[in-house]
Parts: structure tokens; sequence; C-alpha cells
């Protein structure tokens, strides 16, 4: 009789055991998933900052391209100057040019590489929009420019493609776009010495700026080396879409920046 007791106590003990686990389980499992969903949100914080950053980035590297016709030595100090105010936050891309050679090269996702572009491109119409605005903000008699021989002011635009320049100013712009891409990509490694890295990409792009540049002098045409800046410099008009256009500009440099990246992986052992 007392084995028998002390079976049933073992069974009643084993019997009432159970829900506990049950009930640690449950929280262990409330636990991971707000730790989950405290993750996601953490990440799209990150992200969202991140896209700012891109945003304002660009906006400013637009509105310094436009002001000062894109000299590549007033680009290259630019440049120096906003990758240490958002290298930080998002990376400073700035460049769909970047941002795609280091898509193309696994070094950031789909998802990022898909909204820093997305943000370049509003920074670079946000930037045309708002310094038009301030161009256009005191009329100018039109006939009183052309009575003293001058143009009213607007904002500058890249030169117009020819029948004689435009393979130039492609292979220009690819030549450009390789060599800026190489430059970041290089930087990129980089991980302590902000200043260092600031400065790789600022005179990476003065160099890429001077070498296309010099090319296309010769036949009278600019150069951007970045789609969003070719947007906002009116480079492709939509309204009348010339496809040769959208090659120059935006084709070219992409191909050019997944090709510096690439190459910078080669030169690593990669």
């Amino acid at each position: 009789m007392a084995t028998k007791k002390a079976g049933s106590a073992k069974k009643t003990t084993r019997a009432k055991s159970q829900p506990a686990k049950t009930k640690v389980t449950t929280v262990k499992a409330v636990e991971a998933a707000k730790s989950k969903t405290s993750w996601l949100s953490e990440r799209r914080t990150v992200l969202a900052s991140a896209l700012i950053g891109e945003f304002i980035g660009t906006f400013l590297l637009v509105t310094s391209f436009l002001v000062t016709r894109g000299e590549p030595l007033y680009m290259g100090f630019v440049l120096v100057t906003l990758v240490l105010m958002v290298g930080t936050i998002s990376g400073a891309h700035l460049n769909p040019v970047v941002t795609v050679g280091a898509w193309v090269t696994r070094k950031v996702s789909h998802l990022r590489a898909a909204t820093y572009v997305v943000a370049q491109l509003l920074g670079a119409g946000a930037a045309f929009v708002v310094l038009n605005a301030f161009v256009h903000a005191n009329p100018v008699d039109t006939s009183a420019a052309a009575a003293f021989a001058s143009q009213a002011p607007e904002v500058f635009k890249l030169a117009p493609l020819t029948d004689v320049n435009h393979w130039v100013v492609f292979f220009a712009e690819l030549l450009g776009a390789t060599v800026f891409a190489f430059a970041v990509a290089g930087a990129r490694r980089e991980k302590t010495d902000r200043v260092a890295k600031a400065l790789t990409v600022g005179f990476g792009l003065f160099v890429a700026m001077l070498v296309a540049g010099v090319a296309v002098s010769y036949v009278k045409a600019n150069v951007a080396l970045n789609p969003a800046i070719a947007l906002a410099a009116s480079a492709v008009n939509f309204t009348n879409v010339d496809w040769f256009s959208v090659a120059v500009y935006l084709v070219a440099p992409l191909v050019g920046g997944v090709v510096g990246f690439a190459l910078r992986d080669v030169g690593d052992g990669k």
C-alpha cells in the first residue's frame, strides 16, 4: 500500500510540474517575438535615417554641381565634406553609380540599394526645383537683357549631345565612373580613419571628373558621372526621349560603377 501511495504521489507531482513547463515555454516564445519585433523596428529606423542622409547629401551635391557648373576641384572638396557629414549615417553613396556598383558586387542588400537610388533621385529633383525657384525669384526683363546682349539667368544645364560628340561623352562617362567607383571601393576598406576615407572619395571624384572633363572638352561637352546629377541638369528630356542620351548619362556611368567595384575586388583577390 505504501508503495502504491508513493507511486501515485510521484504521478501527481509530475502532473503538477507539466503546466509550469508550458508556462516557461510560452514566456520564452513571447520574449522571442518581442525581441524580433524590436530588431525589425530598429532596422527600419536605421534604414530611414540612412535614406534621409542620402536625400540630404545628394541634394547638397547636386546643388553644388549646378552652382559650380561641375568644376572638378570644387566638387572634390564638396564630396569630402559630405562624406564627413553623412558617412556615418548612410555610408555616403550620394550617387547611383556607387549604389549599383556596391549592389552588383554584393556589398549592399537589394532593399537598401533600391531605396538608396530612390532617395538620391528625389534629392536631385529637389535640388533642381529649389535652385530653379531661387534663380527665377526675381524676374528679368528679357527684352532689356536682349538689348544689352545678356542672357536671363537659368540653372546650369549639360551641353546637348550631337552626332559628333556623343561617343566621346559615352566613353568619358564610362571611364570617369570606373575611376571614381574604384576609389570609393578602396575607401570602403578604411574602417577607422573617417578623414582618410572622405579624402579618398573626394579626390577620387576630382581625378575622375578631371580626366573625363578633359576628354570631352575637345568636343564642347560636359560630364556628370552621376545619373542623378544628369537628370537634374536636364541631360535627359523625358518629354522627348533621346535614348542615346539615356545611354550616355545613365547607362554608361552605371556600367562604369560596376566595373570599378569589380576591379577593386579583383585587386583584393576576391
